[in-house]
């Protein structure tokens, strides 16, 4: 049984209540027909400008000690300050694939951005969404329309306030398309860009992006001083929102995880033994891809399930689909992405010492990416003036 409430499994809530429904959210907010969130009635009527600000690595579960270093999220967290709905991530539970379930309105099943690392099918290429440059095409990679593709059609002014290291990337071209792009890094320049964006033509729409806490949290731990201060630096950008926000205006606050403190590591690198039948390791430390050799996926899953014994669960392609994992609907473009094997960590377990990954990854105390209600529990906070 898991140590704490907060590690036991936690499955995505497609359709009632994750990420990739927030963004339809403010679709339908903007007018746009969209199946988004039931949140109440009345909360975004006369909206005519939504902005939506993503605090990277801001799980649910974290409110509480977040709320030690800001006011702001303490209010948040006791209910006296707009209104707090919390949501799941998808599945796996990692920046990239969160990103583009909320900037593409559906699960990683269906716009195929399904894992931190996967293999190209077809070239044994392994392609890292993070820091993904050039092959395989962005468009092709990821095809469906975006929610700012779909809220551009429509007339709506649309933005990405973000850093601009982001703005090149493969992963930008492949899940922002539609919208503006305006460099901004700290969260004073989040808070002042969105403002500013929000003013942009008769209905706007605005998405903001922090790295703070998820940085913090992985170098240094979660409710680390160095964690706290990157929590109250990203409050800032929420009171700096609040400030000058539009009577027309409504802003959201969500995240695209949470994150555990890893205390235990397989290093893939200190036993040879686990390369055999295996042609590729993909994903990331809590949630792993074994591409194997053909015909090795038994001999591949035997060894796995032996070496991490009751601290992940070893299992095929096809029963982490069913399972419902990475949505109701996984389009064959997608599904041969996933690994032949599937290995999901439990508790703070993770699987680290993967050839072609920086040394510092396995050294991370905070990680995310697996089912643990810590990892998938995010919160959704709205708020509007008046």
């Amino acid at each position: 049984m898991p140590s704490s409430p907060y590690l036991a499994e936690m499955r995505p809530a497609y359709g009632t209540g994750t990420l990739a429904d927030v963004m339809p959210t403010a679709l339908g907010a903007l007018g746009i027909p969209a199946k988004g969130l039931n949140l109440r009635d009345t909360e975004f009527d006369g909206v005519r400008r939504v902005a939506v600000l993503l605090l990277d690595g801001f799980g649910h579960h974290l409110l509480g000690q977040a709320a030690q270093a800001s006011a702001t999220i303490g209010a948040i967290h006791h209910g006296e300050l707009g209104t707090l709905t919390p949501i799941t991530a998808t599945v796996p539970s990692s920046t990239p694939i969160s990103l583009a379930s909320l900037a593409c309105g559906m699960p990683p099943g269906e716009h195929g951005i399904i894992g931190f690392t996967v293999r190209v099918p077809g070239t044994g290429d392994l392609v890292t969404h993070i820091r993904w440059d050039g092959a395989p095409d962005p468009e092709t990679w990821q095809p469906e329309p975006t929610c700012f593709e779909q809220a551009d059609a429509d007339g709506v002014v649309c933005t990405v306030v973000s850093s601009g290291a982001f703005r090149d990337t493969g992963l930008t071209h492949a899940i922002y398309r539609g919208a503006d792009w305006l460099p901004a890094s700290t969260p004073g320049e989040v808070a002042e860009g969105t403002l500013a964006a929000l003013a942009r033509g008769g209905r706007s729409l605005v998405y903001g992006y922090l790295p703070d806490v998820d940085t913090a949290g992985h170098f240094h731990g979660i409710g680390s001083p160095q964690w706290l201060e990157a929590v109250a630096n990203v409050a800032e950008a929420i009171d700096g929102i609040l400030t000058g926000l539009p009577s027309d205006a409504a802003l959201m606050v969500t995240a695209d995880h949470g994150m555990v403190n890893v205390t235990d590591r397989l290093h893939v690198d200190q036993r040879p033994d686990l390369r055999d039948g295996v042609e590729a390791i993909a994903g990331d430390g809590r949630i792993r891809y074994l591409y194997t050799a053909p015909g090795a996926v038994e001999e591949v899953r035997q060894a796995w399930t032996e070496a991490v014994g009751g601290r992940a669960e070893v299992m095929g392609r096809d029963e982490a689909v069913d399972r419902g994992w990475f949505g109701p609907k996984v389009t064959a473009r997608s599904r041969e992405r996933i690994g032949d094997l599937v290995v999901a960590c439990r508790d703070t377990f993770a699987v680290v010492g993967v050839e072609g990954e920086p040394p510092h990854v396995a050294k991370l105390i905070g990680q995310h990416g697996g089912l643990t209600a810590a990892e998938m529990a995010v919160p959704l906070w709205s708020y509007r003036t008046g």
